[in-house]
């Protein structure tokens, strides 16, 4: 068959399938809620392509971290039907599937090898064994750091330093009259920004959420020592406004060059090593998440996921389209057009198993933060609950919401750390005694 022919009658073919799209009187057009990470904007870039292979339409609703959480729990929790696939991650999957608010994934092509998945992801996205949600991208925690400044500063970083190490260099690489801060870490309102942040640091300081009888431990001396500790260093070296800071805002800070280090998710690691986007991509070294040397480590687990809701009237294209955005294919498709680095990180062993990707910078220390997270034994003490940055139970995204709030108005100077952490044990404990824990 000629080029030409091959070429006619796959437009045949695509044309045939719109057609039928259209014929059958069933809507081709899927909404897609996620949230405005590097990454998820990128894959929005090649959604055409997955519209002329299928026929099927993508509308995209993006929205802020906090603000995606907000959406879509209220409209899984109403049957509100407004969105077919929900970016959602290790918290809310296991919940919502044990529920029976999502559609299980467990019917995927052989194609698609969902073994390739890395144990870690599956593990986290399933219940009672059954994936209901795919990873698009997994991610651990771990230092970036400026090279030029430590060796400015005499100090060379460790691959796997205390906190003590940490605090010293951010002190040292401070530079105010150049507006270079040692430090930005979140202390941003919201669970999953300043609030995983803090609790993620809190299990290396021996902290835990509840006790093996679900009692809230905000007295504890351990949480005292992990937020006044973070508030003292932050105040040291830290930007201006942290206590507003999230993902995002530390991630524009550090390409400007403002930030000596940032702890914070190991997805960021293309972004401030891609040199269109950051002006120190040529000067960025990573590290493990700094420790007391109690035997945890700072870094967490997560993974941002695409799943169905159950709601969904048209969930066998829902179902096409994560099984394209989320296949080692779109992996391939990203490399050819924006090279390795930029792939999404932290979903299948095929991408730590290949030479290209291997030869990345930051994939080692990606992967070994991502084994070294536990989610099943997180904490130096023993607790009832699975997650790292999380306590996987239903009550958790609520209280810690509030809780979050207390600390951030803590790090503006709006009240102490010892009156924040009192009504964080107050608001704790008044919300599990009403859920009857």
């Amino acid at each position: 068959m000629s080029i030409t022919k091959t070429l006619l009658t796959s437009a045949v073919s695509l044309g045939l399938m719109a057609g039928l799209a259209a014929a059958d009187g069933h809507s081709k057009t899927i909404t897609v809620a996620t949230v405005n990470n590097g990454d998820m904007v990128r894959m929005q870039g090649y959604t055409d392509q997955f519209t002329e292979e299928t026929g099927i339409a993508v509308e995209w609703v993006t929205l802020e971290e906090n603000v995606l959480r907000q959406r879509v729990t209220t409209d899984i929790t109403t049957n509100g039907g407004s969105f077919d696939i929900m970016t959602i991650g290790m918290y809310e999957t296991p919940i919502w599937g044990a529920n029976g608010w999502l559609v299980p994934l467990d019917d995927l092509s052989a194609e698609y090898d969902v073994d390739d998945i890395l144990p870690a992801m599956a593990g986290g996205l399933s219940h009672d064994g059954t994936l209901y949600a795919a990873p698009f991208y997994g991610e651990s925690s771990m230092i970036m750091y400026r090279t030029d400044l430590m060796e400015k500063a005499g100090l060379e970083m460790p691959e796997a330093p205390t906190w003590e190490f940490v605090r010293e260099a951010a002190a040292a690489m401070t530079d105010r009259d150049a507006e270079i801060n040692g430090i930005c870490l979140r202390g941003k309102a919201g669970w999953g920004e300043g609030g995983a942040f803090i609790t993620a640091m809190s299990n290396s300081f021996g902290a835990r959420w509840f006790d093996e009888d679900w009692n809230a431990q905000f007295d504890s001396e351990a949480w005292s020592n992990t937020v006044n500790f973070f508030k003292d260093m932050m105040d040291e070296s830290g930007p201006a406004g942290y206590a507003t800071n999230g993902f995002n805002e530390n991630l524009s800070l550090f390409q400007q060059g403002r930030c000596g280090m940032w702890i914070d998710a190991t997805v960021a690691a293309s972004f401030v090593t891609n040199p269109t986007d950051s002006t120190v991509a040529d000067s960025v070294g990573f590290a493990l998440a700094p420790d007391t040397g109690l035997g945890k480590r700072s870094n967490w687990l997560w993974a941002w996921a695409l799943a169905i809701p159950a709601g969904s009237q048209q969930q066998a294209e829902a179902k096409q389209f994560i099984e394209w955005a989320t296949s080692k294919e779109y992996i391939k498709l990203v490399a050819e057009n924006e090279g390795w680095a930029n792939v999404p990180p932290g979903a299948r062993t095929s991408l730590y198993e290949n030479p290209d990707y291997q030869s990345v910078p930051f994939a080692k220390m990606t992967l070994d933060s991502i084994l070294s997270a536990d989610p099943t034994d997180s904490t130096v003490d023993p607790s009832p609950y699975v997650g790292i940055q999380f306590a996987a139970i239903p009550e958790f995204a609520g209280i810690a919401s509030e809780v979050s709030q207390e600390f951030s108005a803590a790090y503006a100077g709006q009240q102490t750390v010892e009156e924040a952490l009192a009504n964080a044990q107050e608001i704790t404990t008044e919300a599990m005694e009403a859920a009857g824990y």
